[in-house]
């Protein structure tokens, strides 16, 4: 079964916040994550790439109503000169017909509190420069603009 926070929260909505462990976890966090990256090809790849990235500390935290994933935060804990430790969120996205039920919120506030379990001195995301809607989330919910995030495509 899925391995849970230390303790998890649950919501008066009835989701709870579990990690998304085993294949058929992950599969079920798919149909979310193809809304946030619709570039994945499939659920094999979608799956395939967590796989990989496994070993550079990434996790799959979800929100689950039942057996349905509906919100997910994709993350993990880094360290760097710039920010000291921290915890690097590498995707946030609720579904868009659970939208309103603050999963979002739910998610952000689980990983504060993982970071700061974990001694982080931050939380840290990207986000796109033309998604307004997740940046004023963001502001919503204390995070702040503290630098630009540049990028070169190569090959």
């Amino acid at each position: 079964m899925m391995q849970d926070i230390e303790t998890p929260p649950i919501d008066a909505a009835g989701g709870i916040l579990l990690h998304a462990e085993t294949e058929p976890e992950l599969l079920a966090c798919y149909p979310v994550m193809k809304q946030l990256r619709p570039s994945l090809a499939d659920a094999a790849e979608f799956i395939a790439s967590v796989t990989r990235m496994k070993p550079q500390g990434y996790r799959l935290l979800a929100v689950w109503e039942g057996e349905r994933a509906v919100a997910l935060a994709g993350y993990r804990l880094k360290e760097n000169l710039v920010h000291g430790k921290f915890l690097y969120v590498d995707d946030l996205v609720t579904l868009d017909s659970a939208r309103g039920k603050r999963w979002g919120a739910q998610l952000l506030s689980a990983l504060s509190d993982m970071a700061d379990k974990a001694s982080c001195t931050k939380l840290v995301l990207d986000t796109a420069a033309s998604n307004a809607l997740a940046q004023r989330f963001y502001f919503r919910e204390g995070l702040l603009l503290t630098g630009m995030h540049f990028a070169k495509a190569l090959r």
